[in-house]
């Protein structure tokens, strides 16, 4: 009798630590090899499933799985691409079933956003249905922050510790630029709908005059003329101020205050809302202004990991094996918090239905009356996540990222257009 397999693979925008968690599901599948023949990575996500692009992980070395996990991208490739409702798509399923019977695949884990949940909650359902043999698991990432069940995403506590520690050192090269005239930066993080990364700059300040002076989050309509006078203020008192932006920050009546383009599917491209509040800074009070986008950079910086979403990200690639083994089909590997100071955290299985795509915006507690920053319940929150630093090890004065040599597994059924 051939050995059930486990196909892992990596959904939406990738992190610092999703490798981290790709290599301890690896490394835990092989420590029950009694259960589990083997790990096949899909590429690109449910996208390798349907086509049937699979890589052998077993050719990865223990040296080489150890250096995985301190690569940030995502090193089996990621995809954006939502499967459709059983019902609506049959032939969909179909092939996916195929696959896995083809390749004798019997767990399956999505490491993975809202979007990857949701497509746990739908295999595990159309499993069921079949009567097919399979245990799907979602495996928790996202720098926003937004999945509902989990205390935290594994990848949010990396991001934040990369844009606090942006926000840190470009508010000491403003203060030390301040001129007669006043002088704003502007930071535009992620964050389509909620502001956890934006919430978490603040922790860059130790004092009220210690940039962010301001924070805008989605979750609070922009309201032009207070955010003035409080940047009026500001300068007035420090002669400079420092604001963080989350791409996502609306006005009162639901309009975005900058998008770019729509994709095929009607999405919109964020990107812009820092420049527009930047340049909505200068035609009302003439000071100088500069802005600046992290974007990729946020969410790719593997050279200052906190150790924290370091250790979370490999905790939940070991438990979703161990839930898998243990016959926890359509759950999700979710962080739960036991205490603040110290921090004590556990991971425990929750059902993926009832919170795919849902988003767990930043609660009214941890946000100012003013709308204007956050309050110390929120730092009390955010401090434990970005603590402690996992360095990778550098060559020739960088990081030294392995370039892993993917085994592709052999096909077994025909092509398959992907619609």
């Amino acid at each position: 009798m051939r050995k059930a397999n486990l196909l892992y693979a990596q959904s939406g925008g990738v992190t610092a630590v999703i490798n981290a968690t790709a290599a301890s599901v690896i490394e835990t599948a092989r420590e029950h090899a009694g259960s589990i023949g083997t790990v096949l990575a899909a590429r690109h996500g449910i996208l390798g499933a349907l086509g049937e692009d699979l890589i052998d992980t077993l050719a990865l070395s223990a040296e080489e799985l150890r250096a995985l996990a301190h690569t940030p991208g995502g090193a089996f490739g990621s995809c954006r691409f939502d499967l459709d409702a059983p019902e609506a798509n049959p032939t969909q399923y179909d092939r996916l079933f195929d696959v896995f019977d083809a390749h004798d695949i019997r767990y399956f884990l999505y490491n993975g956003g809202n979007g990857s949940m949701d497509a746990v909650a739908k295999l595990a359902a159309a499993a069921r249905g079949r009567g097919y043999p399979l245990v799907s698991i979602g495996v928790p990432k996202t720098v926003d922050n937004d999945l509902v069940g989990t205390d935290c995403c594994p990848g949010f506590g990396s991001a934040a510790k990369y844009v606090a520690l942006a926000m840190l050192e470009a508010g000491l090269d403003l203060a030390a630029m301040t001129s007669r005239i006043g002088r704003v930066f502007v930071l535009e993080v992620m964050g389509r709908n909620a502001g956890w990364l934006a919430a978490a700059t603040a922790l860059a300040a130790r004092t009220p005059d210690e940039p962010p002076h301001i924070v805008l989050m989605p979750e609070v309509p922009f309201e032009e003329e207070p955010f003035i006078e409080r940047v009026r203020a500001t300068v007035e008192r420090l002669g400079y101020c420092a604001v963080t932006v989350s791409e996502g920050i609306r006005r009162a009546d639901g309009s975005l205050v900058m998008e770019q383009a729509h994709d095929r599917k009607g999405h919109v491209q964020l990107g812009g809302a820092g420049q527009q509040i930047s340049r909505l800074i200068h035609a009302r009070l003439s000071y100088k202004h500069h802005w600046a986008i992290p974007d990729y950079l946020q969410r790719a910086a593997g050279h200052l990991v906190s150790a924290t979403d370091h250790a979370q990200a490999r905790a939940v690639g070991r438990a979703a094996v161990e839930f898998a083994l243990a016959g926890h089909d359509g759950i999700m590997a979710a962080i739960r918090r036991m205490a603040d100071a110290p921090y004590a955290w556990s991971i425990e299985p929750i059902d993926v239905a009832p919170i795919a795509n849902l988003e767990r915006l930043v609660p009214r507690e941890f946000i100012r009356a003013d709308g204007l920053h956050v309050t110390d319940a929120a730092r009390r929150y955010l401090r434990p996540l970005i603590e402690g630093e996992i360095v990778p090890p550098f060559a020739g004065g960088l990081p030294d990222y392995p370039r892993l040599q993917l085994v592709p597994v052999p096909r077994r059924l025909a092509a398959y257009a992907v619609r």
